[in-house]
C-alpha cells in the first residue's frame, strides 16, 4: 500500500519545529529515522496531514558529557551511539544494547530518540533507559518539560509527549568505574523484536558486595518494568546463586504479554533465565573493573 495523501514540513531549527508543531498539533507525525513510522504510514495505520521531517535539525545530532551525564540529542543515529567511545567508555549497557537493535542498515537510519519516542514495548532502549534512570528533555512552546522513564513511558506505544512537543534529548547519568552491566536478549530470529530482553548494571562497594542493582525488563509489559522488588534482595550481597535465584522468583510474579509466538508462562520463565544471567555477567564485570569494556552480546 502507498500512504494516504499528506503535506510535507522539513524544518532547520527546534524553535521551526516546535511552530509547526504549535498549528498542527495531533495531525502531524514528526519523521526522524523512519524505520517505525514508514511502514505505519504505508499501512494507512497513521494518516497525519502533514509529515514535519528533522533530518534537517542539526541541533538535535549529538553525544556529550556535561555535569556528570552523557547528553545525546534524540536525532543521534543509533549506529553513531553504539560506535561513540564516549558511550562506550560511560554508557557500555547502551553500546550492549544497541548491537541487538534490527541490523546494522537499521541502526544506520534508526534514532536514539526516535526508538524511545516510539515506545515499542520490546524495544532495547527503553530497557537502558529504565535500568540507568535516564532523564527525557521535551520542548515545547511553553518551555522545557524533564520526563523521568516511568513518568514518560505511559503504554503501548504511547509516551508523555504533548501534540505540540518534541523529544529533544535524553539525559544519563554516567556509569561509575566500580559498575559493570550487561544487556541480555532472546528474539525469534536475527534482528527481531525480543521476546523478552534485560538490562542489568551492578556497583559493588569495597568489600564486594553489590552497592547498587538495576535491573529493567522489556517484552514483558506495555512498557518497560524496572524491577525495584528484586533489585533490593540483591543490594547488600555479594550476589550468590541463592540471592540471584530470589531475584529471579520475582519475575515471576509479573504479568506478562502472549501472543501469537510464546505464552505469557513462557515469556516470564524466559526473561527470569534472562534476569539470573544478566545479573552473573554484570557482577564478573563489575569485579574485573571494566565498567567501559561490554563485550558484543550473541542473538539467540
Amino acid at each position: 500500500m502507498k500512504p494516504a495523501p499528506f503535506d510535507y514540513a522539513a524544518p532547520e531549527t527546534i524553535e521551526e519545529t516546535l511552530a509547526l508543531l504549535g498549528e498542527y498539533g495531533a495531525d502531524a507525525k514528526l519523521l526522524a529515522g523512519g524505520q517505525s513510522l514508514m511502514p505505519l504510514l504505508n499501512m494507512r495505520l497513521a494518516r497525519p496531514s502533514v509529515l514535519i521531517d528533522l533530518n534537517r535539525v542539526s541541533a538535535l545530532d549529538y553525544v556529550k558529557v556535561s555535569d556528570g551525564e552523557v547528553r545525546i540529542g534524540a536525532l543521534t543515529r543509533q549506529r553513531a551511539a553504539e560506535r561513540s567511545p564516549v558511550v562506550a567508555k560511560h554508557l557500555p549497557l547502551m553500546t550492549d544494547a544497541l548491537r541487538w537493535v534490527g541490523h546494522a542498515q537499521i541502526r544506520n537510519r534508526g534514532t536514539i530518540g526516535g526508538s524511545l519516542a516510539h515506545a515499542d514495548p520490546s524495544a532495547e532502549l527503553p530497557a537502558v533507559a529504565a535500568a540507568l534512570g535516564a532523564t527525557f528533555v521535551v520542548a515545547g512552546q511553553g518551555g522545557m518539560r524533564l520526563l523521568l522513564p516511568e513518568e514518560f513511558f505511559v503504554g503501548y506505544l504511547t509516551t508523555a509527549i504533548a501534540p505540540a512537543e518534541v523529544l529533544t534529548e535524553i539525559r544519563f547519568p554516567k556509569m561509575a568505574a566500580d559498575a559493570g552491566c550487561a544487556f541480555v536478549e532472546v528474539a525469534r530470529r536475527h534482528g527481531d523484536f525480543a521476546i523478552a530482553a534485560v538490562g542489568c548494571l551492578v556497583a559493588l562497594d569495597g568489600a564486594g558486595s553489590a552497592r547498587r542493582v538495576a535491573l529493567s525488563l522489556v517484552g514483558l509489559s506495555n512498557a518497560p518494568i524496572r524491577l525495584a522488588p528484586a533489585e533490593k534482595l540483591l543490594a547488600g550481597t555479594d550476589l550468590s546463586e541463592k540471592a540471584i535465584d530470589a531475584a529471579v522468583a520475582e519475575v515471576a510474579k509479573l504479568e506478562a504479554l502472549e501472543d501469537a509466538h510464546v505464552s505469557g508462562a513462557y515469556r516470564k520463565r524466559l526473561a527470569g533465565v534472562l534476569l539470573g544471567r544478566a545479573v552473573r555477567q554484570a557482577a564478573e564485570r563489575a569485579r574485573g573493573g571494566a565498567a567501559g569494556s561490554a563485550t558484543p552480546g550473541r542473538k539467540q
